[in-house]
């Protein structure tokens, strides 16, 4: 997930991030990644949302050496129409397919560094999530299924055969609920510090506010007020300078934060639709998110699962990761020294990561193509 669910009301990021690490943020508002009130209100669209490996891998502040990156296109790469909608990729490479999912407020771009890398021995695939990127600033109503449905027809329409799916943040939460529909047709899953929360994490405090918020905030009342409010906030939130300071405070190695990542993150929000968007998510994007939690999917994933997790996440720490491993016993955990973004912030670690893990899923009996 991105900073973009700083924007979000108390509720709305008890659902996305669960109740431990909300009320861990909430504590702990003026840490050293700077998450005073004011950046709650003003992080916006930005950044971009039984274990074999127990290591705990550390980052050195720099920046990634001798690894490719992928070409920063103004245009784009690929377009898929997917419902009539125009949905942006990049692909590059051949082998077992792996599809790459960013998380909340960014897009493919934001994988320059994987790409590249992965590309070298599988087929990577990174799309860019419906609303997001490049991808059409599509006028609906947001949820989960949407994304969810988005990536079960890439795989079949797109991919057109068994794959693996990797999913930071939002993305990560894709990710499981695309793996839940596919079932066999997912070799394994790869969660990047993800969204989502167990189902016990939903109280009765929780049920009193949102229905406290869907009363007197979402009223067509307050629609008017939220809407100059939050206007407001994307407007601050997608200018250059802001979104730099706004990153470097949630990477904890700040030396990938350039121009290529800042333009990949501002250029969309330039659509005429993009602060539409951005209001349909803010306002209903959490209100069917409760039934969808991660033990209620992790109990129908049936493939391998990798978890790289950066443990300096101001967002998500590593207790999620230890739970996930406990509830879900085919499970693999790296640990690292970063943030909310480490597939970008230490990339030579998580691509480390994944390229040591890929190769277990081969000795799993063949899927037949979809």
């Amino acid at each position: 997930m991105s900073a973009l669910c700083a924007t979000l009301p108390n509720s709305a990021k008890l659902e996305l991030l669960g109740s431990k690490s909300f009320s861990r943020l909430h504590h702990h508002r003026r840490s050293r990644c700077g998450l005073s009130r004011r950046d709650f209100a003003f992080k916006g669209i930005v950044a971009a949302g039984a274990s074999v490996m127990a290591s705990a891998l550390v980052a050195e502040p720099s920046k990634p050496q001798g690894l490719e990156k992928l070409p920063y296109k103004p245009e784009g790469y690929n377009y898929w129409t997917w419902k009539d909608k125009k949905i942006h990729y990049v692909v590059e490479g051949e082998g077992l397919p792996i599809v790459l999912i960013h998380g909340f407020g960014a897009s493919a771009f934001h994988w320059r560094y994987n790409i590249p890398e992965l590309a070298k021995s599988y087929k990577v695939y990174a799309l860019d999530l419906l609303g997001f990127g490049w991808s059409e600033k599509a006028l609906i109503e947001y949820d989960a299924l949407v994304w969810r449905d988005q990536v079960v027809d890439f795989v079949r329409d797109v991919v057109k055969e068994p794959a693996v799916l990797v999913g930071n943040s939002l993305g990560g939460f894709t990710a499981l609920v695309a793996a839940e529909s596919l079932k066999d047709q997912v070799k394994g899953v790869v969660l990047l510090n993800s969204a989502g929360q167990f189902g016990d994490s939903i109280t009765a405090t929780t049920d009193s506010e949102e229905n406290v918020l869907q009363k007197f905030v979402l009223t067509p009342l307050k629609e008017v007020f939220q809407r100059v409010v939050l206007g407001f906030l994307f407007w601050q939130a997608k200018q250059p300078a802001r979104v730099e300071s706004v990153l470097k405070s949630v990477y904890v190695n700040s030396a990938n934060v350039d121009k290529y990542l800042i333009d990949s993150i501002t250029r969309p929000a330039d659509d005429p639709n993009a602060g539409e968007v951005y209001y349909r998510l803010m306002t209903g994007f959490m209100s069917n998110q409760r039934k969808y939690t991660l033990d209620s999917v992790l109990s129908q994933l049936s493939c391998p699962l990798l978890l790289v997790w950066g443990d300096l996440d101001p967002w998500v720490g590593p207790a999620k990761a230890l739970r996930i491993k406990e509830f879900y016993r085919d499970t693999s955990l790296v640990n690292l020294q970063a943030g909310h973004c480490p597939h970008d912030e230490v990339p030579e670690l998580v691509n480390k990561a994944l390229l040591d893990w890929l190769p277990t899923l081969t000795a799993a009996p063949s899927l037949q193509p979809l």
